[in-house]
């Protein structure tokens, strides 16, 4: 299989459009979830601007473990109650945190992220896992970015199908 990432143009929503297309396209007719997830860590991390990390965190029945990820070297494992990513996990809820510095219980893997937004990965009630964006850049996700990273885990999770 050979894949050339198109450049992204258009609005932010736009962007976002063509990014799940690509990320769609990359994944049809895989239903393994490493592979899915190293592929998509890569093409978000190389189309998106300002962004130091870009991966996967699974649950494992008791807490997440690192999966696929584009960025320095992370932390292995979180517990539901620690972090951003936890957050998420058990709120089941996306996290966008405009200043990780100003949020309780950060746990800070990579000290040059300053914005983060993770949207937990759920198929139906099951909590798969997390989906973890940092930037170096404070308030670096907006609604946009959200809406588009959300449909592009909404895509994950259905490619595991």
């Amino acid at each position: 299989m050979s894949f050339s990432a198109i450049p992204l143009a258009g609005s932010k929503p736009d962007q976002y459009a063509q990014l799940l297309e690509q990320a769609r396209g990359l994944m049809h007719g895989e239903r393994d979830r490493v592979a899915n997830a190293a592929n998509l860590s890569a093409l978000v991390f190389h189309a998106l601007p300002q962004l130091n990390w870009v991966g996967f965190y699974f649950y494992d029945g008791a807490e997440l473990v690192v999966g696929p990820f584009q960025g320095l070297p992370a932390c292995i494992r979180i517990p539901l109650d620690k972090g951003v990513c936890g957050a998420a996990a058990s709120s089941r809820q996306t996290q966008r945190v405009a200043d990780v510095h100003a949020f309780p219980g950060h746990i800070a893997c990579d000290s040059a992220s300053r914005s983060e937004l993770v949207v937990p990965l759920l198929d139906g009630d099951r909590l798969v896992g997390v989906f973890d964006l940092d930037s170096p850049v404070p308030d670096r996700f907006d609604a946009d970015d959200q809406r588009g990273l959300e449909a592009i885990a909404a895509a994950f999770v259905e490619s595991l199908r």
